[in-house]
Formats: structure tokens, sequence, C-alpha cells
């Protein structure tokens, strides 16, 4: 018997079949989840194209191609497909991230042409709660960033990009990108801080992703002077109130396997590890 298989770029009629494969995942899969749920699936609202990958007719694997390549639900025959397509297409991305089985399947295929990379971070934890710690009280002080506090915010997000992606967000158009998500998050009230009496970020966090099922926090930073002074597991647990009260019913993040602090205070707050995703940066 033959199979019908193939990838093609999607299109707006597909959204309602591109969320049931999301959804399917909805931890895993909340950044994209949530960029599909505003923007739909036209590329140019969405900021990239949403490869599909089909067995028997059906879609059962996806790809976004956008600032990031991201393999969603994906089979090893669909990652042979995308990385085929990528590899037509060349690189247009700044990183490939995903769920770590099939984002190492994709980056063996891609690496030959694309490669090599600036750096891989083969293992990062997925961790998840949907609970509030028992023993950790919310630091009181971690609150919404108010859309005037754009000045006072940016310094912060900036060193946190800078010292986790080993690169400045202000390279390239001057900020102009970095600069307008920071802003659409504070806009949305996603962005929390603790502030000290000189009116400097101490703690950070976003939530960047947000769905009905689940969000994901980002952007975690400590200012290095109150690094160690027990900072981050009290922020994170505000953050987890605000998150779980108005945003969503489970919350997770992913970090990289060799921040051992920042899994440990994770780990205080609640979070369990369920799985491990995968980044290689350009």
């Amino acid at each position: 018997m033959l199979t019908q298989t193939t990838s093609r770029v999607l299109e707006p009629s597909d959204l309602d079949a591109a969320l049931a494969v999301l959804d399917r995942e909805p931890v895993a899969n909340a950044f994209v989840t949530s960029r599909v749920r505003v923007a739909g699936l036209d590329p140019w609202r969405l900021g990239g194209e949403m490869w599909g990958w089909y067995e028997d007719g059906i879609l059962e694997s996806l790809c976004y191609a956008g600032a990031n390549l991201v393999p969603i639900c994906a089979t090893p025959r669909a990652v042979r497909a995308f990385a085929d397509r990528a590899r037509r297409a060349g690189r247009r991305c700044s990183s490939i991230v995903g769920p770590a089985e099939p984002t190492a399947q994709l980056w063996r295929l891609l690496e030959p042409s694309w490669g090599p990379a600036r750096e891989v971070r083969a293992q990062q934890p997925l961790m998840v709660t949907d609970r509030l710690p028992q023993n950790i009280t919310p630091d009181p002080y971690v609150r919404r960033v108010r859309k005037d506090e754009m000045e006072t915010i940016m310094p912060a997000c900036v060193a946190m990009f800078t010292e986790e992606v080993g690169i400045s967000p202000l390279a390239g158009d001057g900020g102009l990108l970095y600069q307008a998500r920071v802003a659409e998050l504070v806009g949305a009230g996603r962005s929390f801080a603790r502030l000290d009496g000189d009116g400097k970020v101490v703690f950070k966090a976003e939530i960047g992703a947000a769905t009905a099922h689940a969000c994901q926090v980002q952007g975690v930073w400590v200012a290095p002077e109150y690094r160690g002074k027990g900072l981050a597991a009290p922020g994170m647990a505000a953050v987890l109130a605000y998150a779980l009260a108005d945003v969503a019913p489970v919350v997770s993040l992913y970090v990289n396997d060799f921040n051992t602090a920042a899994r440990a205070a994770y780990r205080r707050v609640g979070f369990q590890e369920v799985g491990a995703f995968m980044s290689v940066l350009f």
C-alpha cells in the first residue's frame, strides 16, 4: 500500500489542523502556540512560515521557520523533510530550538551545510508546576513592571540576554526589535521585577508565552551584586503566583543543564523536570 506523505507551507485555512497538532503537547509547544493564536498562519503576521508534514493526508508534524527554527511534534520522517526544506531555503534563523530529540536529529542533518554553530546546548531541562510552593513565601516586592518603566527594565533585560545568549540584543538593528518585544510584554502585564531603594532592578522575569493551557517563564535574572542572597526562589514564587492566578493553569520554563543554581532555585519553588529542550545558537 502506498502512503501519501508530503510537506508544504501551511496557509491561513490550515489553522484548525495546525492548532490540533500544537495542542497535543501544550506545555512544550506554548511558545509557538501563543504566536499562532495571536497571528494565525499568515507568514507576514506570524513572523515566519509554518511548515506541515502530512501522512495519509493528515497533518502530523509542524516546523515553525522564523527567527527560530522549531520542530513541533516532529516524527523522524517529518524531521528529514523539514531538514530538506531548510537546507534548500538556506539559514535565515538565529537558532534552532525545540524538544531535544527531534532538534538533535534536525541539527545532525543541517550541520554539514549550516554549521558550525556558535554554541550547542544539547540538554536544557523542561520544568513545570501547577501549584504554589508551600514552604517559600512569594517576594512581596516583586510586581508587574509599569509601562512608564521601560527605561528602568531595559538595562536588566539587555544584561540578561547578553549573559544568556552570548551576544547583545542591541547588535544589528540597534535593539529595535528587542525593545519592541520587551515593550509588548510590559504592555501585556507579563513583565515582573523587584527594584531596590535606588530604583534599580535586582530581580526580573517575564511570562514570554501564554496560552489557555500553559505559559512559559523566561528571562529570569538576578543582578550580579545580589546573587547568592536568596532572591531567586521568592522572586520566582511571586511570578508563579501571578502566572497561576492570571495567565494559565500550568507554568513551564527551560533552563541550561549547567546552571545548577537556577535549577536548584526552580526545584525549591516546586518545578519538576518533565523533559528536555535543545538549542543550537548561530
